[in-house]
């Protein structure tokens, strides 16, 4: 490949494995797949109807056919999995639930933890490596380092939880390297062997810490990048760079280091866009992933010795013309005065007349960012006259770890007040009124949805709520629900249920009240968040409303929480959305020519 070749990247491409051909019916999905170190195998793990359920199965790169190794119950949609192969590719470590008769069938999606496989030997036979000593809610993300030699285990105590780190090192012990209290939220391993911690000890913001090779205790580590005004999200080290991925209230940037934390400048990266990841390709070459609200998924290649930055032919084409399209960011003012940034998409040109139909959206959970992301399905909404609005609300990790936990546990009524705010926002600066604004979320975002509906019916016109939460007295009592308590809280700890109890949206819904008209929707195979939710939640208000407000339950019997929907259905759900938001803010459709792919 010439050096600075932007094509020669994708130029031996060749498919694989097709899951459409697989199964045609559309309904196997990949969760993750993972190569050997020497490229001659990968690990895919396939699971079913949205499930996330996943087995893994070995492909030989070569012929392009699957091998007998076939290891159960690595993915699930409680904690998911991981696969990281050891030096010579004869074997693998992997995440492993618990087995038929291993524990009582209510443990079967906890207790997730780390075995090993050789290739060509039976399951039964797989080698125990670590995990017994893991919390009941542990989720694993395995790491092998660039020889194969060592191996990194990253133990998150349930969703949005603390995180503990382990190493295996080539005398084949696992030995501790931060325990939860520590609170090294990431880890990864150098080229040299040396291992980079990210740590919010003292630093909310995020800071970079070096430990060196041979060594496992955490005192011994050196700060490398200090915390500073944006909010470190990881760092991936190359032969003797360190390229620190941001966020800056959502949008990235990708500053540079070398090992002893010397800045040596940033990447540019487009204003308002995300970087979805950074992968070295050799030396202290990387390709990085970018996308923004207007702009498709595209991997550049950066060349530190020259640098050259080259847009590769990994990339997507839109299939609309989004020229007309602009995207502001404005501020509301919460209720306790916080400044809660919105992402305001619109076609440019419009007028601020409180009367065009306008779509907003949330999450503010789980130290997740919304950050900018291309989507095509948005220019639907914007090319028929629609606004759309994506609001970082707290809760998330847009401005650190002090922007997540001030909307989580008891301080969660933060984050539908922020939403709330975005929505009065709206309403006062001449975009839109109550009768044209309608509010869409999904999984905690659909719990936000619920405490919308709740609180403040007057202020929307019709609401989208997918796959969420809606009883929080009783979320626990599935088995995912005890994951995500430690963000929620638990009905355990009297100030937790006094919280939970005062928003919990299902025991909001009163007679006598006007709300919105809804579509819940939801998938049969969710194993994330119950169906019983959705289902619930429309029938109480359906028992209060009667036939004053359309109260729409949508269930799929070929999709789960989201992830690994067939096309199809993703495709159906988003036609249903759509006509129900249209016809219910009185948009007349009008087909817009599509350019083309």
């Amino acid at each position: 490949m010439s050096r600075h070749s932007t094509t020669a990247l994708c130029t031996s491409e060749r498919v694989l494995l097709d899951v459409n051909t697989l199964n045609t019916a559309g309904t196997t999905s990949i969760d993750f797949f993972v190569p050997s170190r020497d490229g001659r195998l990968v690990a895919v793990s396939l699971s079913e109807g949205g499930s996330e359920d996943g087995t893994v199965h070995v492909y030989d790169v070569a012929t392009g056919k699957e091998t007998s190794d076939i290891v159960p119950r690595v993915n699930g949609a409680t904690a998911g999995g991981s696969v990281a192969w050891n030096e010579d590719g004869s074997g693998f470590f992997y995440t492993r639930y618990p087995r038929e008769g291993e524990r009582p069938s209510g443990d079967m999606r906890f207790f997730q933890q780390v075995y090993f496989h050789k290739l060509g030997t039976p399951t039964t036979e797989d080698r125990y490596a670590i995990g017994r000593d893991f919390p009941r809610i542990a989720e694993v993300h395995l790491e092998a380092s660039e020889d194969g030699r060592y191996f990194l285990a990253s133990v998150r105590n349930g969703d949005g939880g603390e995180v503990a780190h382990y190493l295996l090192t080539p005398a084949g012990t696992w030995l501790p390297i931060s325990s939860f209290a520590d609170k090294i939220t990431r880890a990864t391993l150098a080229p040299d062997n040396s291992i980079f911690l990210l740590s919010i000890q003292n630093a909310p913001f995020g800071k970079i810490l070096r430990l060196p090779a041979g060594t496992t205790e955490l005192a011994k580590a050196i700060q490398i990048v200090p915390e500073d005004s944006m909010v470190i999200v990881d760092a991936t080290p190359t032969s003797s760079k360190l390229y620190v991925r941001d966020r800056v209230g959502g949008p990235s940037q990708i500053r540079v280091f070398d090992y002893a934390g010397k800045p040596a400048g940033a990447i540019p990266v487009k204003p308002v866009s995300s970087v979805g990841g950074i992968l070295p390709i050799g030396g202290d070459t990387i390709m990085f992933n970018v996308s923004g609200y207007l702009d498709p998924p595209a991997w550049y290649a950066y060349y530190p010795e020259t640098g050259a930055l080259a847009r590769t032919a990994l990339a997507i084409t839109s299939p609309v013309d989004l020229s007309n399209i602009e995207v502001v960011r404005e501020f509301a003012t919460s209720k306790d005065g916080t400044r809660i940034p919105m992402n305001i998409l619109r076609r440019k040109g419009t007028p601020l007349d409180g009367d065009n139909p306008t779509l907003l959206t949330g999450y503010g959970g789980f130290n997740i960012s919304m950050s900018p992301g291309f989507d095509a399905i948005r220019s639907v909404w914007i090319e028929q006259g629609g606004v759309l609005v994506i609001a970082n609300l707290r809760g998330g990790s847009e401005f650190g770890e002090k922007w997540h936990l001030g909307g989580n546990l008891t301080n969660k009524q933060n984050v539908f007040d922020d939403f709330v705010a975005c929505a009065e926002h709206l309403i006062q600066s001449g975009y839109t009124s109550a009768k044209r604004l309608a509010i869409e979320g999904g999984s905690n975002g659909g719990l936000l949805m619920g405490a919308a509906i709740t609180q403040h019916p007057e202020l929307f016109r019709a609401v989208v709520a997918r796959v969420g939460y809606y009883d929080m007295l009783r979320f626990e009592r599935d088995p995912n629900g005890v994951f995500n308590a430690v963000e929620y809280g638990s009905v355990s700890d009297s100030t937790q249920f006094a919280a939970l109890y005062a928003y919990s949206p299902y025991h909001h819904v009163q007679e006598g009240k006007v709300y919105p008209d809804v579509l819940f929707m939801t998938g049969q195979n969710d194993g994330r968040v119950n169906p019983a939710h959705s289902r619930k939640m429309a029938a109480r208000l359906q028992s209060v409303t009667g036939t004053i407000a359309r109260i729409l339950l949508r269930i799929s019997t070929r999709s789960g929480h989201g992830g690994g929907t067939a096309l199809s259905e993703r495709i159906a759900q988003q036609t249903d959305s759509y006509s129900f938001l249209f016809d219910e803010l009185g948009v007349q459709y009008k087909p817009v020519e599509s350019k083309g792919q």
